[in-house]
């Protein structure tokens, strides 16, 4: 989930505690399970589980983004088009969704989402990012101590969370 006006925007850390609120009261109307997550400035990485029978990813989005954005105080540059259908200027419209297959698949894109704050270059080791599910994966020793380590690891292939 994409921020609008990505560069230089640090929203979403700098209003982490907005954006858990938001993900706390979505859940409780419209359950899921949180299964890993990473908040970065600009955007954010998640997989979550839905109830058997339920596929509705979407209506959980526009809520999470809709209870975050009524949170944050208006100012931010607004399209005609956004404008014109009383949108806020804060997030894309859009976002990725992606069947998971097996567990393989399910635990590279834990990986990935792990991963993230290396990739984008907002610290050099994985623990070292504080908005991240990872932190939990590790003290259940999903991880260990020092997990793709270096930057460029996880790129090589090494550190995978294959024992999950």
């Amino acid at each position: 989930m994409n921020l609008a006006q990505r560069r230089g925007n640090r929203l979403l850390v700098d209003h982490i505690d907005l954006l858990r609120e938001a993900f706390v009261t979505v859940r409780a109307r419209y359950p899921f399970r949180l299964d890993a997550v990473v908040v970065l400035p600009e955007h954010l990485h998640c997989l979550m589980t839905l109830p058997p029978g339920d596929a509705d990813f979407s209506t959980r989005w526009n809520l999470i983004k809709g209870h975050f954005s009524r949170a944050l105080d208006k100012g931010e540059p607004v399209s005609a088009s956004r404008r014109k259908r009383r949108e806020r200027g804060i997030w894309q419209r859009r976002f990725w969704e992606h069947l998971i297959r097996d567990e393989t698949d399910f635990n590279r894109h834990v990986d990935y989402i792990h991963w993230n704050p290396v990739k984008h270059g907002w610290v050099a080791r994985v623990e070292d990012w504080p908005y991240s599910s990872f932190h939990d994966y590790q003290r259940q020793g999903v991880y260990p101590p020092g997990w793709a380590g270096a930057q460029g690891e996880l790129e090589a292939g090494e550190g995978s969370n294959d024992a999950q």
